[in-house]
């Protein structure tokens, strides 16, 4: 089966995720994956899809034609093979939200710290939340602990930044439900 990566964004709407899925159902594509956000005013959609049959990207030539009249901008990939498995990450999740008032310089220094200790971080949002005159920029961290690094250390990595960056900063472990 060839797999391939579908990118769609642009000025945000109702009905987006509706539209995309229905082109991607009749041309009886699967969804392995996705993640859709509102980014600003701007609604970004990227899915991993696969088709028995599809394995050029000639195959979707004029599929999303509609959706780019609408406009949205589609992108799609052809990935090699292996690029859809979700990889298997030995070690504990956790969840490091940061709260503070709206300044530049407040993601790098905490994945700077991340990056350094070989931590992955699976998944990235930032917010701006509360009042026009009072905004809090709140960010929140997915990731995988090597097994050599304990919560209770990054813990402590994360309360030194604490004050250097003026946020509040919480770490603490997400147990993974299986099904």
């Amino acid at each position: 089966m060839n797999h391939f990566a579908l990118t769609i964004i642009g000025c945000d709407h109702p009905g987006i995720v509706a539209r995309a899925t229905k082109i991607l159902f009749d041309l009886g594509c699967n969804i392995a994956d996705s993640s859709c956000t509102i980014l600003g005013g701007q609604f970004a959609m990227i899915l991993i899809i696969s088709h028995p049959q599809f394995n050029s990207l000639e195959s979707f030539t004029d599929a999303f034609k509609p959706l780019e009249q609408d406009g949205l901008s589609v992108f799609v990939r052809a990935l090699k093979p292996g690029g859809e498995a979700t990889p298997q990450m030995q070690g504990e999740l956790c969840l490091i939200s940061v709260y503070g008032s709206d300044k530049p310089g407040i993601v790098y220094p905490v994945v700077r710290e991340l990056g350094e200790r070989q931590i992955n971080i699976t998944d990235l949002n930032t917010k701006l939340v509360g009042s026009p005159d009072r905004p809090v920029y709140v960010m929140m961290i997915e990731a995988v602990l090597p097994p050599d690094i304990p919560l209770e250390q990054l813990a402590e990595v994360m309360a030194g930044l604490k004050s250097k960056l003026q946020v509040d900063i919480t770490v603490r472990d997400i147990t993974p439900v299986e099904l």
